[in-house]
């Protein structure tokens, strides 16, 4: 996938670049929410399937395979950047959600 992402839907439509998606994104700042959650659930998915066809330790142990999992976590982290920048979210409120998130799972587990 190098460069780009697949268009994963069943309607036909064309495959876009990872540039024209994040133009998208960039320039529509009150819409481009729902843009971005599609393009971050096409990355995450890249990322499921090399695991799903793989399987995780052949995944993590094959030089090649772990290059292109590594690859596609690189995209869902810029996409999941793009989105916190577009949004003004600072560090700051993603430690803190963070925090407060692992403390109110740690009591459900």
């Amino acid at each position: 996938m190098h460069g780009g992402f697949y268009n994963r839907r069943d309607d036909g439509a064309s495959e876009k670049t990872a540039g024209e998606v994040q133009r998208q994104v960039g320039t529509n700042r009150s819409g481009g929410r729902k843009e971005q959650a599609t393009v971050d659930g096409w990355e995450i998915g890249a990322v499921i399937d090399i695991v799903k066809k793989n399987g995780g330790q052949r995944s993590v142990e094959d030089t090649k395979l772990r290059t292109h999992l590594v690859e596609e976590l690189a995209d869902v982290l810029m996409y999941y950047n793009e989105v916190l920048l577009c949004y003004g979210i600072t560090a700051d409120e993603l430690r803190q959600a963070y925090k407060e998130k692992v403390e109110r799972n740690m009591t459900r587990w």
